[in-house]
């Protein structure tokens, strides 16, 4: 177990950069299953999900090469295995591997996925659009079990449009010679370049950036890609908040601004005092004000964009409400807010009121995922005195070094290992 020792209260300064997206890398990593060669995968993040996503691909035998933020994949020898191994159970994207198995290799078993307790995430529409292709599945003592028998549509709908239900959708449909057409795909930007990388191989996917994608086996398969993964737009506006929050001029770089119109009208809304310079983003003092903050599916706010929101909401004058549509679970950063002092009232499970501004405390918190423990930084890096967040390894799933590239902008931040 890891802690983190924040001493709060001081304005930072400096270029922190932003690292590759991990929603990206992680499908990526799974549809490499697909490609009988090498991939090069450039601006990868060193997390630990794609670390255990690796080990997975390792175990089915494909060759991997990781030097700083490239990865080399080599995939000719990768054969079936039922993954009924320890690491299936550590994340939620583990279940991005049903797809593509189920497309390769007609079979798959695997362990239900771990990942964040953040609130139900059912499975059942991804084994709803995949029996609709033609897969059938048995679940038992925490296990899927598929197999593929026959295509029975080419017309598939999703119950609900959900990211990684579509991912799977589309990895396990690019095999099939006719056109398969998939309905209600998410928008989201990992989607949008999951088929930006299969396209690439040689797979044929129109409609990419609708809710209507058509797809089918290309004619020509490559057998080496080189593909870079986009700049993460959840470390930007996590970076923003931490930047607005402490009043401090840091410049924010390696951005993609046309994923974050939605952040942008926020913060505006809020009185968020920044300047953009082509990928930069440059933070400025401002007189934050109350607003509403509600997600959605893209391009609406995404729901991991809140919590940092939510820190930057106790600075900020008046009410501000968080209105978060997706998961249930996701209010309890909220709580160890309050043990610092915040001023906050939390309605049902998916509406909470922020009161502010209010001075933050230096206090013992908990880390509960990966990003309510990034928004505790940032209340530890504004609260008056020592702050320690506990748990604080869950951080490092979702964002590359982040420690060491925050003392780089003079954040008094050190990580302890017990």
């Amino acid at each position: 177990m890891e802690k983190i020792i924040i001493q709060g209260g001081k304005k930072l300064e400096g270029k922190i950069k932003i690292s590759g997206s991990k929603n990206a890398s992680l499908p990526i990593i799974a549809a490499s299953i697909l490609i009988e060669g090498r991939i090069i995968l450039k601006n990868i993040p060193k997390i630990k999900d794609v670390e255990v996503m690796l080990k997975i691909l390792e175990y089915l035998g494909a060759e991997v090469e990781h030097n700083d933020n490239e990865l080399i994949i080599n995939s000719k020898n990768i054969s079936y295995k039922d993954l009924l191994i320890d690491e299936v159970k550590k994340l939620r994207a583990s279940i991005l591997f049903l797809g593509p198995m189920l497309a390769k290799f007609k079979k798959i078993k695997i362990f239900f996925p771990g990942g964040d307790l953040i609130g139900a995430r059912s499975i059942d529409p991804h084994l709803k659009a995949l029996e609709s292709l033609g897969c059938k599945f048995n679940i038992y003592n925490q296990t899927i079990e598929g197999y593929f028998d026959k295509l029975i549509n080419q017309v598939v709908m999703l119950k609900e449009i959900s990211v990684t239900a579509s991912e799977n959708l589309i990895m396990a449909s690019v095999l099939f010679k006719k056109p398969i057409n998939l309905r209600l795909i998410a928008l989201e930007p990992h989607v949008q370049t999951l088929c930006s990388f299969l396209r690439l191989a040689g797979y044929n996917i129109k409609g990419t950036g609708s809710h209507f994608l058509t797809v089918k086996k290309g004619e020509r398969l490559k057998k080496e890609i080189s593909f870079k993964i986009p700049p993460d737009e959840i470390e930007t506006a996590t970076f923003l908040s931490l930047g607005l929050a402490t009043k401090s001029n840091i410049t924010i770089t390696n951005n993609k601004i046309s994923n974050l119109d939605a952040l942008i009208i926020t913060l505006k809304e809020m009185g968020a005092n920044f300047e953009i310079k082509r990928n930069d983003i440059i933070t400025k003092p401002s007189k934050l004000k109350g607003t509403k903050i509600q997600t959605g599916l893209y391009p609406k706010l995404l729901s991991d964009f809140h919590p940092p929101l939510g820190v930057l909401a106790t600075q900020a004058e008046g009410f501000t409400l968080i209105h978060e549509w997706l998961y249930e679970n996701r209010f309890g950063y909220l709580r160890e807010l309050e043990i610092m002092g915040a001023n906050v009232d939390i309605l049902d499970p998916h509406r909470a009121i922020i009161s502010g501004p209010t001075p933050l405390l230096g206090k013992e918190i908990k880390a509960l995922d990966i990003r309510s423990g990034a928004a505790l930084i940032i209340a530890g890096a504004i609260a008056n005195g020592t702050s320690v967040i506990y748990e604080a390894q869950v951080i490092d799933r979702g964002y590359e070094n982040i420690v060491e590239r925050l003392k780089k902008i003079g954040l008094d931040i050190k990580k302890i290992s017990n």
